[in-house]
């Protein structure tokens, strides 16, 4: 089991949050890859995605038919300026690789975010450490892991 993975499995284990992790060797790196390997819509698939607020990092769990509004996000965080952080603050920020950050099991909590529409599926999938593993979960249990705030996100 790779490192990325267990750490991702401890956190679960801390939080009370039983996880069984779904592993798919052609990957998940995207939402399209992970629902077409699952065999769920994409909007079940949970994106988690580092953006950076006046130099500080959020993370926003994302549905993966949506993209983030970065003046929402704005307004959200109080920033003046927001935009997506590249590879090396993302892992900086929670320790994972992107594509398989989880969203939870950071070093730091950073402040979250979960998109509304997440909440209209019983079951989402999320990366669990890892750009080719997964793990199902529901909304309520997301948010309440990830510690997120549920905020409209979506780009119109």
């Amino acid at each position: 089991m790779s490192k990325a993975r267990a750490r991702f499995l401890e956190a679960a284990r801390v939080f009370g949050h039983p996880v069984e992790v779904r592993t798919f060797p052609q990957g998940t790196k995207t939402a399209q890859d992970a629902a077409r390997a699952i065999g769920c819509k994409v909007e079940q698939i949970v994106k988690s995605l580092v953006f950076v607020a006046d130099g500080r990092p959020v993370l926003a769990l994302t549905s993966g038919a949506n993209r983030v509004d970065t003046a929402r996000l704005a307004a959200l965080t109080g920033a003046s300026e927001v935009r997506r952080a590249d590879p090396e603050e993302a892992r900086a920020a929670t320790g994972f690789a992107v594509g398989g950050t989880p969203p939870f099991g950071h070093p730091e909590r950073l402040r979250t975010f979960m998109d509304q529409d997440l909440l209209h599926h019983g079951e989402v999938w999320a990366a669990a450490g890892t750009p080719d593993s997964v793990f199902r979960t529901t909304p309520g249990e997301l948010r309440r892991t990830a510690g997120a705030e549920v905020a409209d996100l979506k780009q119109s």
